[in-house]
């Protein structure tokens, strides 16, 4: 198979065969998937509409241009959850993975990014109805938009990483479940996926950006349903870079010490 670009190939194009064979399950998930922005769309125009048209600068339309991109990537990172984890040890699922010669990670990326591909197909419809009924505002070059190619990609490596190291807790404790709620709980105030980072409040904007979550939604977003200047736009590819970078290695280092302790029968 040429090595993992060959891995990558197949186990990518069999994602998309799954999927596609799939198509109606996928698209009611993703609609259901719709109603949670579109919640927070109608709140934020409304909000505008009493304030005078724009909420710090925010206009109607640009809420909704953000809430559509949302949904893009919203569905960008669905990723192997930490949840997954527990029934893939407790039914020695990873057992079969562990005498293949490449590292299971490698399984869980390729699957899911062919899996992207669906969903891409299955989000354009989605967009042009909710342009309609919402009237976005957009200003995006093709400097955005490469750089949106980039982030939308790297926003998935980040969030794949993280998952996958929390998820790996459970090589030591099934009890994680408050750990996992912890977590997202912190993803989605810290984001962007509940509201638009530069609505937080000053402490949490800068705390947002020192840590993954923003990387992994709210920049990615921004591109194109915000007004970055250019130093913004690749400093945020910088920083997704270093957090692959970052994800990798503990990846790596909980692995190591996490699959010592790994006891389950095969299947």
């Amino acid at each position: 198979m040429n090595g993992l670009p060959g891995l990558y190939s197949v186990v990518g194009r069999t994602a998309v065969q799954t999927q596609f064979q799939y198509r109606t399950s996928n698209y009611l998930f993703m609609l259901g998937m719709v109603a949670e922005p579109v919640v927070y769309l109608v709140v934020w125009q409304t909000v505008a509409d009493a304030q005078g048209g724009s909420v710090q600068g925010i206009t109607a339309g640009d809420f909704a241009a953000y809430y559509i991109v949302w949904t893009l990537v919203r569905n960008m990172n669905i990723v192997f959850t930490p949840y997954g984890w527990e029934d893939r040890i407790r039914r020695g699922e990873l057992s079969g993975r562990l005498v293949q010669p490449v590292h299971p990670l490698h399984f869980d990326l390729a699957y899911f990014a062919g899996w992207k591909v669906v969903v891409v197909l299955l989000w354009v419809p989605i967009a042009a109805v909710l342009a309609l009924l919402f009237r976005p505002t957009f200003d995006v070059g093709l400097v955005e938009v490469l750089v949106f190619l980039v982030a939308i990609w790297g926003a998935y490596l980040i969030r794949s990483m993280l998952l996958w190291v929390l998820g790996m807790v459970t090589f030591w404790t099934t009890r994680v479940s408050a750990l996992y709620e912890l977590y997202f709980t912190a993803e989605l105030l810290l984001s962007g996926r509940l509201l638009p980072l530069a609505l937080l409040p000053a402490w949490a904007a800068t705390a947002s950006d020192w840590l993954p979550f923003r990387y992994t939604f709210g920049y990615p977003i921004e591109v194109l349903a915000g007004d970055l200047t250019t130093a913004q736009l690749w400093g945020g590819l910088a920083a997704q870079a270093a957090w692959v970078a970052i994800g990798a290695g503990l990846v790596a280092l909980v692995w190591r010490f996490g699959v010592r302790r790994y006891s389950a029968v095969g299947n």
